[in-house]
């Protein structure tokens, strides 16, 4: 139906008209205006792609830059981290060594006195290597040998079980459960038949 004719209808009294002329006209009219409106010409999408690649071209150049950034921060933090709990350690010695010079300036040659002295180094010592999360590695004899843990320093014909520790010889140390040196240990070894 031609855009005359639908005029025509509208000035009818709309009783006389048919509805379903009326739908049709309506569902055809916008459809037709609409189709028209949405072909671009090629020359029209090449710049609008064009666009749309310098955008992202854009954003994507911005995510860069944000992650380098994210990058140095992480780095610049985890250093902040390692130069803090030095830090914290170092500051933890600092006592240690004042005991240590206080006990060796001691003249009175007590030897009761001498030994409060290093039982109060120690003290300290301890509570640093707590403040560090350094623990001992001290196996119990009749464990098993535990070869990222324990170091065999030689091996002795025992009752024990083979393979199990007998003495140790040096504690071990983890710092934050990683091993900083094993423990030092005698293993033993099954008893030669006579």
């Amino acid at each position: 139906m031609s855009h005359h004719q639908h005029h025509q209808h509208q000035n009818q009294n709309p009783e006389t008209e048919l509805p379903q002329q009326e739908a049709q006209a309506e569902a055809v009219e916008p459809q037709a205006t609409a189709e028209a409106a949405v072909e671009p010409t090629p020359e029209q999408l090449a710049q609008r792609v064009a666009e749309l690649e310098a955008e992202l071209a854009d954003i994507n150049k911005y995510h860069q830059a944000e992650l380098q950034n994210l990058g140095r921060r992480h780095q610049e933090e985890i250093q902040a981290a390692h130069k803090f709990a030095a830090k914290k350690f170092a500051e933890e010695l600092l006592k240690v060594k004042d005991y240590l010079e206080m006990a060796l300036l001691d003249q009175s040659g007590n030897f009761d006195a001498l030994k409060m002295g290093v039982e109060m180094t120690l003290t300290e010592l301890k509570r640093a290597f707590e403040q560090a999360q350094i623990k001992e590695i001290l196996p119990q004899p009749g464990d098993k040998l535990d070869p990222h843990r324990h170091q065999a320093f030689q091996t002795v014909e025992s009752e024990q079980e083979p393979n199990t520790i007998v003495n140790v010889m040096q504690k071990g140390y983890t710092l934050h459960d990683r091993v900083l040196r094993p423990a030092t240990v005698s293993v033993a070894k099954a008893p030669e038949a006579k």
